[in-house]
């Protein structure tokens, strides 16, 4: 039980601080949208941001791939699964939630019956 509190209190506080920003910091942007001194950093900074997500995806892919580095063999269960996952979302457009509950529950009963 404390563990799913202390869990949903993490999630609270790490994402409350950017619907505040947003909240309050996006009708501010939006009058300084063709201001040029506004929108260049805010364009460096979206760049970073694409940046950062893509090395946590590159991150999460290895670690999730090979999970005991490269001297091990690559896991072809999680890849299938990943391949259905993004077949799912791009072409199929499916729900975000759905589609990672429908591969939770894959990837749990497959590594639990093999």
């Amino acid at each position: 039980m404390s563990g799913a509190v202390a869990a949903t209190l993490v999630t609270w506080f790490t994402f409350l601080p950017s619907f505040i920003f947003i909240l309050a910091g996006g009708p501010l942007l939006e009058t300084t949208h063709h201001d040029l001194k506004f929108t260049a950093p805010l364009t460096a900074i979206t760049a970073s941001v694409v940046g950062v997500i893509l090395n946590l995806a590159l991150f999460f892919a290895y670690h999730i791939l090979w999970s005991k580095g490269f001297d091990e063999p690559f896991d072809w269960i999680s890849a299938l699964i990943a391949s259905a996952a993004a077949i799912a979302l791009f072409h199929f457009k499916q729900n975000v939630i759905h589609v990672i509950g429908v591969c939770a529950a894959a990837g749990l009963l497959i590594k639990t019956l093999f």
